[in-house]
């Protein structure tokens, strides 16, 4: 077995969540871990040190070797040329990453723009005025395929002839809301779907939080349009801030509930963005950083 399908396997196994991957990718960036595949479970766990989950790790780790051998799905390993080294810089970086599309999508300058599910007309109309400058200037678009502003996104992208990278919270072969088959579909043939979870997953309430670590982590910076105080556009954004990359905001009306999360960035530092070259400045910084 290679090292590319022994971590798939890995990562296939129950009980090896994302703390035991982050201290497996340790132990091999490090020269700590056996260099033969794959391991036994002793030295497994001689890495991992969860003995919690031994039972699970036990009776999965030897089936998913085997499902590893023979999994159809394209993926990129931590370790592959193609991994978007911006990923690598987050707290616990996926080990693996399924995908749908062209790869040559994770070389583009990119922003991700998150926002509320249920995005008012004001917002909709924003993300009109915004963003079809900021894609035909070769900017890639990350969001994550959820309802509101993150469809409608990835819609303006393709408007635009840009180039739309989706990261999901189902495997691969799966799509949440199931209204959004066609857009995802569509992704895959003219830009990128990614996902860390293995193809037949489907979706979960503690996926999504984790989906928003990517998306944050992808991106040079991260867009909010609309997002109310409790939401997942906020991790999104509180997690572009662990990373060290930019926040921006587009002011809201004080009276509404889906600009209070958005106007409350504004208030503790964000960037406020009116026009689209307020977003291009910014991609354009961190990209000669």
């Amino acid at each position: 077995m290679k090292l590319k399908q022994f971590l798939l396997a890995l990562h296939l196994t129950r009980g090896i969540g994302r703390a035991a991957e982050a201290k497996i990718i340790y132990a091999i960036v490090n020269d700590l871990a056996p260099t033969h595949y794959p391991w036994s479970l002793d030295e497994v766990f001689s890495i991992i040190e969860n003995y919690q989950q031994a039972d699970n790790i036990k009776s999965s780790y030897h089936l998913a070797c085997n499902r590893a051998e023979t999994i159809a799905s394209d993926y990129l390993t931590y370790f592959d040329d193609d991994y978007p080294p911006q990923l690598k810089e987050i707290y616990e970086p996926p080990l693996i990453l399924f995908y749908v599309g062209n790869l040559a999508a994770l070389r583009l300058p990119n922003v991700a723009v998150v926002g509320t599910r249920t995005a008012t007309p004001y917002g909709l109309a924003v993300m009109r005025h915004l963003l079809p400058e900021v894609v035909k200037s070769g900017i890639a678009v990350v969001s994550g395929l959820a309802k509101g502003i993150d469809v409608m996104a990835h819609q303006i992208t393709f408007a635009n002839s840009g180039v739309p990278i989706a990261v999901i919270g189902t495997g691969i072969d799966m799509t949440y809301p199931a209204q959004n088959q066609a857009l995802q579909q569509q992704i895959g043939q003219q830009g990128l779907v990614l996902s860390e979870y293995p193809p037949g997953t489907g979706p979960q309430r503690s996926h999504f939080p984790a989906r928003n670590r990517i998306i944050a982590g992808l991106s040079s910076a991260t867009l909010v349009i609309e997002a109310q105080q409790k939401s997942g556009s906020l991790i999104t954004a509180n997690l572009a801030l662990q990373n060290n990359r930019e926040v921006m905001v587009v002011p809201g009306s004080i009276f509404s509930e889906n600009s209070l999360g958005a106007n409350e960035l504004l208030r503790f530092g964000a960037k406020m963005v009116t026009k689209s070259t307020d977003i291009m400045e910014s991609i354009q910084l961190f990209d000669t950083i």
